[in-house]
């Protein structure tokens, strides 16, 4: 009979990796949010592992595999493919530790991801269009070389590093009876799990993926889903899960939920916003999940992990701004107007009436279906709130104008 893949990862194998990393990663925060637990209507406990120096849990299972090599494999060295904070983590204890680390990524990773892992110890190997190119030739450097892989989440030792999370988590908020965790490959979901079941046998343990990438959802519930696309929670857009990974979640996790973007969106602002505190897309996932299913979780105190801080500064000013605009605090209006003189000045006139500060506007004669007389005008504002802006467009079109507010999806 083989052996299961909850015999090889336990309770014990946590702990161990635990006390094996002591003192090497941040012991970070766990935190109970006032405000998020007003908003969700849950008691909601927030764990800052993006606080790590490399800003993420993975940290936890690389260094833990790294203690574990032979003398003649920390020599030789180890490698791994990844694009993200695997890649990171891997690199900066293996520089401290004296362990050579090759990190092989795809030539489309972009150059800041690049940059990173080089800063923090890393030699950096660009290989192919895809993560699964990257890989491929991530194992035959492997058998050339003589290095250790390092998978990032479908290995017992670094699942059991990354629940020492958990183990943090437990001890100092007791109170616990449910945890939502972030699952793409499936290595912090199966330590988490693992803990969770250990000392807390009725805990509810629920995992959430991006539904642009619903990898282990589609395994688990034996449903043929569609992965790709652009997400912002790009940490966990896994388009296969672990084989490890995916039977300890099996057996031991109790359901898992699927966010879209724009929820991620709201849950990455809403960090920033209320704890003053960046995450990235998947960070932010666990918090998602509980926005999206309020009944499901109403007065239950759920631990969330904000596993990861790595976002770039562009796109988090772009998240930031669209939850503004869906907020009713930032718009864009298209006014249909006469190509006559005074015709924007009135407009601007019923914007200073509500108070209402105009940030762009844009003219449009020549591209439009209109008569040759007419035009449209885009007018970005900033508003108060939504009962603000609305209140704009009402007086606008009670004068007359035909006005549409561009939306988000």
């Amino acid at each position: 009979m083989s052996e299961r893949a909850t015999d090889r990862l336990t309770i014990d194998n946590v702990r161990a990796a635990a006390e094996r990393i002591k003192g090497s990663v941040v012991h970070t925060p766990t935190m109970h949010s006032i405000t998020l637990s007003e908003i969700t209507g849950a008691e909601v406990w927030l764990k800052f592992e993006n606080l790590q120096f490399t800003a993420a849990y993975k940290e936890r299972g690389a260094l833990n595999a790294l203690l574990l090599l032979t003398d003649e494999q920390r020599a030789k060295g180890v490698i791994a493919a990844s694009a993200g904070n695997h890649s990171q983590g891997l690199s900066y204890h293996g520089r401290r530790l004296g362990v050579p680390v090759t990190i092989v990524m795809p030539r489309t990773t972009p150059t800041v991801k690049v940059m990173q892992t080089e800063a923090v110890g890393g030699n950096v190997v660009l290989e192919g269009e895809t993560f699964d190119d990257a890989y491929a030739h991530a194992l035959e450097l492997e058998q050339e070389r003589g290095l250790t892989f390092v998978h990032p989440f479908d290995d017992p030792d670094v699942a059991a590093g990354q629940g020492s999370v958990a183990l943090e988590m437990f001890a100092d908020a007791p109170e616990l009876d449910c945890i939502v965790t972030p699952i793409g490959g499936g290595g912090l979901m199966s330590g988490m799990a693992t803990v969770a079941r250990a000392l807390k046998p009725d805990m509810e343990v629920i995992g959430v993926q991006a539904a642009l990438y619903p990898s282990m959802y589609a395994r688990l519930k034996g449903q043929d889903l569609a992965c790709g696309g652009d997400s912002l929670a790009e940490g966990i857009s896994v388009k296969a899960p672990g084989e490890f990974t995916s039977e300890v979640i099996a057996d031991l996790v109790d359901d898992i939920l699927l966010v879209n973007e724009s929820v991620l969106e709201k849950a990455v602002a809403l960090l920033l916003q209320i704890e003053k505190t960046v995450v990235e897309g998947a960070g932010a996932a666990g918090l998602a999940a509980v926005l999206a299913n309020p009944e499901r979780f109403a007065g239950k105190k759920i631990g969330l992990v904000l596993c990861g801080g790595n976002i770039d500064t562009r796109l988090l000013a772009n998240v930031l701004l669209r939850d503004l605009a869906r907020e009713g605090r930032l718009a864009r209006l298209r006014i249909t107007l006469q190509d006559r003189p005074g015709a924007l000045y009135k407009v601007m006139g019923v914007f200073d009436d509500h108070n209402v500060n105009i940030i762009e506007i844009y003219h449009q004669r020549v591209f439009t279906t209109l008569p040759a007389k007419g035009l449209i005008t885009d007018i970005e504002c900033e508003a108060r709130d939504r009962d603000q802006l609305d209140s704009l467009v009402a007086a606008l079109r009670k004068t007359g104008y035909t006005v549409k507010q561009i939306e988000l999806n």
